[in-house]
């Protein structure tokens, strides 16, 4: 019963590795770079590469279940769902040749109008995976919350170091976001389903226009932004100045702002419908824990967002 996780050593994978570690669940963590990710992190790793079908081989022989985990937001690829594609049915067919009896695969959820390049391309990779022989639990999560989740940063920075913000017309769509530590609750107990492929969204418990969120988070942090409308300003423009006020790479902010343009809603509760005996971490306490964890910030940094937070309470 040996789980392979691609993408091991990542923001989600490497907190689901220590969760199914900590449960006694043999566990093969798989990186492009294993020597590179074992130097930060003790376990077996194995080199695991989605371009190359004799490293997959390799890397899942003898296992039962693998949980992917790659994507390509940092990808260069001209098409990149074409080459999401290809990387998807290379991964099914090598599970298939190993034995695998099953692959949960963390994608993001469908939004309410036509997708961005990023959004299409996880959709993709999930029904290339469903169609193959080895059943698939598809799990769909929105905007994750913790330490070290891109579209984290991004809020978390936007929320603490503007004392005034524009306001874009594609912040009042609506998303459902979610703690990490519910996500790598709902990865570890679809390890343990049975049955045909199935998509699962994986939803939190509140449902909440960016806009908002913003200030939840602002909240949290004792700041109280003051909040401009120009209904004008497309995510292209607005990535923009993104870059500049966030630490987020500018590629990735450039795709997470581009799948903001509609709703990304669930349409029902998903994994905690099939999965009744994993609760859902409250927006604020998850919002607080991200904040607690993450690590200290460089001295320029934390004098700026000291100095935001005086402004904001004049």
């Amino acid at each position: 019963m040996t789980t392979v996780i691609a993408g091991a050593s990542g923001f989600v994978g490497s907190r689901l590795a220590e969760r199914l570690e900590g449960a006694g669940r043999p566990v093969r963590l798989g990186s492009r770079d294993p020597e590179r990710a074992g130097r930060s992190r003790a376990g077996a790793w194995v080199r695991l590469d989605v371009e190359d079908r004799a490293s997959l081989d390799a890397a899942l022989a003898g296992a039962s279940h693998l949980v992917y985990l790659v994507h390509g937001m940092r990808h260069d690829a001209a098409d990149l769902v074409a080459h999401e594609e290809a990387c998807a049915r290379r991964v099914a067919e090598a599970a298939a040749a190993a034995g695998v009896r099953r692959i949960v695969y963390l994608g993001a959820p469908e939004p309410s109008g036509p997708p961005s390049e990023h959004l299409r391309a996880r959709l993709a990779t999930g029904r290339v995976l469903r169609a193959g022989s080895v059943p698939t639990t598809e799990l769909r999560a929105g905007m994750v919350i913790g330490a070290g989740s891109e579209s984290w940063v991004i809020v978390r920075d936007l929320a603490l170091r503007l004392p005034a913000m524009v306001l874009p017309r594609w912040l009042e769509s609506r998303s459902q976001p979610v703690c990490i530590g519910d996500v790598v609750s709902a990865l570890a107990a679809a390890l343990e389903l049975e049955g045909p492929s199935e998509v699962l969204d994986v939803p939190g418990p509140e449902t909440l226009s960016a806009r908002e969120i913003l200030l939840r988070v602002a909240a949290a942090a004792g700041n109280r932004p003051v909040m401009i409308g120009v209904p004008l300003l497309s995510p292209r423009l607005s990535s923009h100045w993104i870059r500049w006020v966030t630490r987020a790479d500018v590629r990735i902010a450039r795709q997470l702002v581009d799948g903001l343009t509609h709703d990304i809603v669930a349409p029902d509760d998903g994994v905690w419908a099939r999965c009744p005996h994993l609760t859902r971490t409250p927006l604020d306490v998850a919002i607080r824990r991200a904040l607690d964890e993450e690590p200290p910030l460089p001295r320029g940094a934390a004098l700026w967002e000291r100095a935001v937070r005086r402004l904001g309470r004049r």
